[in-house]
């Protein structure tokens, strides 16, 4: 009996059970088209807030989800900059930011575009801008070889690991490829959001790369979600609910990897996740609206460039107290500068100050009328 779902003669001919799916997908057909509508609804400068918080927390959760830890700033920068976004001042992002950036940006910024063997290869080299992974040299902008043995899947200590899965032989990844690219960008027949969703099963049980094949993956969620709404803005974010469900995601994959080509398990999955994407993007909706509203309420406050750039860090979700010494260092400024700033701004209500007195001194956005 075939151990993966590539091994099956039909292969890779899906089926599901579409019944069981039809309830589920209008309901999250439903709450997309609302999503959709309440976003078109905002002005355009609130929209391009919306896109930006959304595709950060995408670059920042796609990486979290293989253990890789970006710097929000660069990244927010390195979108910022890309997109025509005004956030004041800019911090200079690495390549390996500014690389996964530019996937990100061309999967769903370029969405009607055919998908090629060629843009593949160009995402791939975007992702490992030096040729390694960690302190391996890999196969950068090509499908993976079998030199150092078949491509797996493990998990655990060296010497103890746990295989997961292992993918299809080198040999016949061309055709493979080939295969799904055809289908990939054929006029799809059925759901769009349900292609999305078997596009992301069938990539990734070929993992064509070396490494990286997850994160392409979940861009070509993204590239196909994007067609099926028409437009490369994105408010909602797959990355960010799979990074929170990242145990479940890989236990889902492994199980429907290793089962026969019935994927209902696995779009049953994928749909609840989209679902809950959705329903996460309420939290987007409200960091823009509060950010928006704050601006309004202090539109006509006499402040400096210092103060308006810590005060948008504070609104863009700020990590741990703020004190003098993080003002400083935020602002670029003197010790004795900050406190003026600080204390300016606790004068206009805008900040409140903590009780505790001294170098620990913390300050915080004054609550909303």
């Amino acid at each position: 009996m075939p151990e993966y779902l590539y091994q099956y003669p039909a292969w890779p001919r899906f089926t599901w059970d579409q019944p069981r799916l039809t309830a589920q997908l209008a309901a999250v057909r439903h709450r997309q088209g609302r999503l959709l509508g309440r976003m078109a609804a905002l002005g355009f400068p609130l929209r391009a807030q919306a896109v930006l918080y959304t595709l950060t927390e995408d670059v920042l959760k796609t990486s979290a989800i293989e253990g890789e830890q970006l710097d929000p700033l660069q990244v927010r920068s390195s979108l910022a900059r890309r997109l025509g976004v005004d956030i004041g001042a800019l911090v200079p992002a690495d390549r390996h930011v500014d690389g996964v950036v530019e996937l990100l940006l061309d999967a769903t910024q370029n969405y009607a575009a055919p998908l090629t063997a060629t843009r593949l290869y160009n995402w791939h080299a975007a992702l490992f801008p030096t040729g390694r992974s960690g302190l391996s040299q890999i196969t950068v902008g090509a499908w993976r070889t079998d030199r150092a043995g078949p491509m797996r899947v493990v998990s655990g200590p060296m010497g103890r690991e746990k295989v997961h899965y292992i993918a299809p032989p080198a040999r016949r990844l061309a055709t493979e490829m080939k295969r799904f690219l055809l289908w990939f960008n054929r006029p799809q027949s059925g759901d769009p959001v349900l292609n999305a969703g078997i596009a992301h099963l069938w990539f990734i049980t070929l993992h064509p790369f070396a490494d990286g094949n997850g994160r392409i993956a979940r861009a070509l969620t993204d590239l196909l979600l994007a067609r099926c709404e028409q437009s490369p803005q994105r408010f909602y974010s797959m990355s960010a609910q799979i990074r929170a469900q990242r145990a479940a995601y890989y236990a889902i994959l492994e199980a429907t990897q290793k089962g026969p080509l019935d994927i209902t398990p696995w779009l049953v999955w994928y749909l609840d996740c989209l679902d809950q994407a959705f329903a996460g993007a309420e939290t987007t909706l409200a960091a823009v609206l509060t950010k928006a509203q704050f601006w309004q309420r202090h539109a006509d406050a006499p402040l400096n460039a210092r103060q308006r750039l810590v005060l948008n860090r504070l609104l863009d979700g700020f990590t741990g107290k703020l004190t003098s010494s993080k003002w400083a260092k935020l602002a670029k400024c003197s010790p004795d500068t900050a406190l003026r700033d600080l204390g300016d701004l606790v004068h206009r209500g805008i900040l409140t100050k903590a009780p505790a007195g001294g170098r620990s001194t913390s300050y915080s956005l004054s609550p909303s009328p």
